[in-house]
């Protein structure tokens, strides 16, 4: 509440002083989100990618534990978020309220919730703006005020909303609605937009939700595109194109989303490293898809390796831009705190490449970040963050071999 007890005789001062308190209203009226959660993007665990509407309260419980014995809770990763399928096929017939699975959840969804932040984690749930949910289960159309206050009163920390069942409805309105919603029910809660891109919500969610899907839903193939019944999936290497007009858009507490990550889903270990390099250079938000209880030894080590964590969780929240694209090979730049560059040697083919990369014939000027990187001016040393290795410094040209499908990359420091 702002008091004004000040006595103002003269009349343009007190013009003035309308003019500026109706600004800050106006400004506190549209004030949509709750700012400062997402000050880098937000790392976690969603079910949908491996168990869809399989989950119940042990699988939450079983992660929880493991994120916290395996490392993954020390790496970065904080939400456990629960996708479709959570709830029951109809809503409460007294209250409206929806109503957790009473066979997957048998103890409630606050159980859940509680026995998660017990673990030191966030939680979080699914719904969708349309009528039903993409599973076919109730969604939020009409009820916006009402799930937020449940989801408040269940203490979640997150929340995706998906875009299925929607015709009709205009996606920025329909995000809007609940984001008010979210803020109505005074309750902190990352708004994840699962929209798919159709509508360019990045021209327009910064105000909305702390991240915002950029493309459909992601497969578990290198390239291409994976086709279902009724609708499609893209590779990793196909959502890597669509992203890279978008870097404008992202920064801290507003993300571009590619998706959740497909590691340990069935790709190579050279494929699943690459998947989460980009993704780190891109400044992503790293939600987890895979069974964490079956979880091999190399997925574990790319997903929790702290040097290529850091590109992704750099306060400087820059995400990468494409510098080079030749014979297969992709070259991506990425600006960092302190003036350090991360840059990322991107092998597409299926043959292996040989790099040469010549740092002083190479100056970089990010117009976006209005950042430099000028090896003729500078010496900067060489860092092969998977390698784990001090690789020499710009004075000297870069060589190496690339394998098909991998990544080499690269943390320079002056």
């Amino acid at each position: 509440m702002i008091h004004l007890s000040i006595k103002i005789k003269n009349t343009v001062m007190k013009k003035k002083l309308l003019l500026v308190c109706c600004i800050l209203f106006a400004l506190l009226a549209n004030a949509q989100k709750y700012k400062g959660l997402a000050m880098t993007p937000p790392m976690g665990w969603n079910s949908w990618n491996t168990f869809q509407t399989n989950i119940s309260e042990d699988l939450v419980k079983q992660t929880a534990d493991l994120m916290v014995s395996n490392g993954m809770k020390a790496a970065g990763y904080t939400y456990i978020v629960l996708d479709d399928g959570w709830m029951a096929m109809e809503r409460d017939s007294i209250s409206g309220d929806l109503i957790p699975d009473p066979k997957k959840f048998p103890h409630g969804m606050k159980v859940v919730v509680e026995y998660v932040h017990s673990k030191g984690l966030k939680f979080g749930l699914y719904n969708c703006a349309g009528t039903k949910t993409c599973a076919g289960y109730p969604g939020t159309r009409g009820y916006e005020y009402q799930d937020a206050r449940f989801y408040a009163s269940l203490n979640i920390d997150y929340l995706k909303f998906d875009w299925c069942s929607s015709d009709g409805l205009n996606a920025k309105e329909s995000y809007t609605t609940m984001s008010k919603a979210l803020q109505t029910a005074k309750r902190p809660i990352i708004f994840s937009l699962c929209e798919w891109g159709n509508n360019k919500p990045w021209a327009w969610a910064k105000e909305v939700g702390q991240l915002w899907r950029t493309t459909g839903d992601i497969a578990n193939i290198f390239d291409g595109i994976k086709t279902f019944d009724t609708w499609h999936a893209n590779g990793v290497m196909t959502i890597v194109d669509m992203q890279d007009s978008l870097r404008k858009y992202a920064g801290p507490d507003h993300w571009n989303d590619p998706d959740m990550l497909e590691v340990g889903n069935g790709m190579t270990v050279a494929e699943d490293r690459t998947h989460f390099s980009m993704w780190c250079m891109l400044s992503a938000p790293l939600m987890t898809g895979n069974d964490i209880r079956k979880m091999t030894s190399a997925a574990k080590a790319t997903l929790t390796d702290k040097d290529i964590i850091a590109i992704d969780q750099d306060a400087a929240g820059i995400q990468a831009f494409k510098y080079a694209d030749k014979d297969s090979v992709q070259t991506w730049l990425k600006p960092l705190q302190n003036g350090d560059w991360a840059i990322c040697f991107l092998n597409r083919s299926s043959t292996t490449k040989a790099i040469q990369h010549d740092w002083k014939s190479n100056t970089v000027y990010d117009s976006l970040s209005a950042k430099e990187f000028n090896a003729v001016k500078n010496m900067y040393k060489l860092k092969d963050l998977w390698a784990k290795m001090e690789t020499g410094n710009t004075e000297k040209i870069f060589q190496t071999v690339l394998p098909p499908h991998d990544v080499v990359m690269l943390r320079l420091s002056k």
